[in-house]
């Protein structure tokens, strides 16, 4: 049975992705949802769902006052992912974390928890073939990572003051994911593009689990003042990943391996030519140094062990799942 409505949870970037997902579980927990949209005529994947919308930005003060004042729960999980510039990562993930957590700390002080989403990317991809930890120092390699790891210092900065928790998912897929994308529809096309030539290992979460991992750290109280990773207990080859791709879509792909420095050319000439569009590309020089790494992955123990989280999707329903999505919606 749903949860008392009685919550009230307020969540940045719920026109998205992850946020989309987020603000679809909080409803079914009965909760009350606010969320924060740049057009309200233009309400994304919020459109038809009973959530009370707020007009503004990262940085409308006004706007973020009114929707946070009397909310139990604060759900920040709004980002930049692309820039074209060091300082538009910097504004839109450190500046803009900051400044939210600042107007929570004034206007709702005794808020139940301030939950601040982050990314593996804030502490940089594991160094051997062992997953990293909460315990791991940080060592982001892009702009972005920097960004986030900075974004997560300003949040804890608060941890006094307020019941604040981050959570940083690993790689994530799903349906409404643009991210993982090209990928899907590039083996739908029949090319399997594999980086290097030799096996790179990621751990991989499916946005339900994320956005259950999510729920669950926002939820528990003894979370205050800690860090999560959520993502998949098993950790997965790019090759077991094309496998099961191939396998759901029933499709033949050759698989090509691209050597390093052409994936550094790639991603150069695509973040070069991004300069002359209106939307800077998620693909970049530094982009391409995150594809080139060989273990992006992250140990979920913790999470297990004090928020009672665990994988529930496995890799195969997982990508019938998303593709099934991308087909429905016309994508591919």
């Amino acid at each position: 049975m749903p949860e008392s409505t009685q919550k009230i949870a307020f969540v940045t970037g719920g026109t998205g992705f992850i946020g989309s997902h987020l603000v679809e579980q909080l409803l079914s927990r009965g909760y009350t949802v606010r969320c924060l949209v740049r057009d309200t005529a233009k309400p994304g994947y919020l459109r038809n769902l009973p959530v009370e919308l707020y007009h503004g930005d990262l940085f409308s003060n006004d706007v973020l006052e009114k929707a946070v004042s009397g909310v139990d729960y604060v759900y920040h999980v709004a980002g930049v992912v692309a820039s074209r510039s060091k300082e538009g990562f910097f504004h839109g993930n450190r500046d803009a974390s900051k400044n939210m957590i600042e107007i929570v700390s004034r206007v709702n002080p005794s808020i139940k928890k301030f939950l601040h989403v982050s990314s593996q990317a804030a502490v940089g991809p594991s160094r051997t073939i062992n997953p990293i930890d909460e315990k791991a120092e940080y060592h982001p390699i892009t702009t972005y990572g920097i960004s986030k790891m900075e974004a997560e210092k300003a949040v804890l900065a608060f941890s006094g003051k307020l019941p604040v928790t981050i959570v940083r998912p690993s790689a994530v897929y799903g349906p409404r994911d643009p991210a993982t994308f090209d990928f899907f529809k590039t083996i739908y096309k029949g090319l399997e593009p594999v980086v290097g030539f030799h096996d790179k290992i990621v751990s991989l979460v499916h946005s339900t689990d994320l956005v259950s991992g999510i729920v669950l750290a926002g939820e528990k109280a003894e979370a205050a003042g800690e860090i999560f990773f959520i993502s998949s207990e098993k950790r997965y080859s790019w090759i077991e990943i094309g496998n099961a791709t191939k396998e759901v879509m029933r499709k033949k792909a050759l698989r090509v391996r691209l050597p390093e420095p052409l994936v550094y050319a790639v991603a150069a000439t695509a973040g070069f030519f991004s300069s002359f569009s209106q939307k800077p590309s998620v693909l970049n020089f530094e982009k391409g140094r995150d594809m080139v790494q060989d273990f992006w992955t992250c140990d979920v123990g913790k999470a297990k062990r004090m928020l009672g989280y665990k994988q529930e999707t496995t890799l195969t329903d997982g990508i019938r799942e998303t593709v099934s999505w991308y087909l429905k919606n016309g994508w591919m």
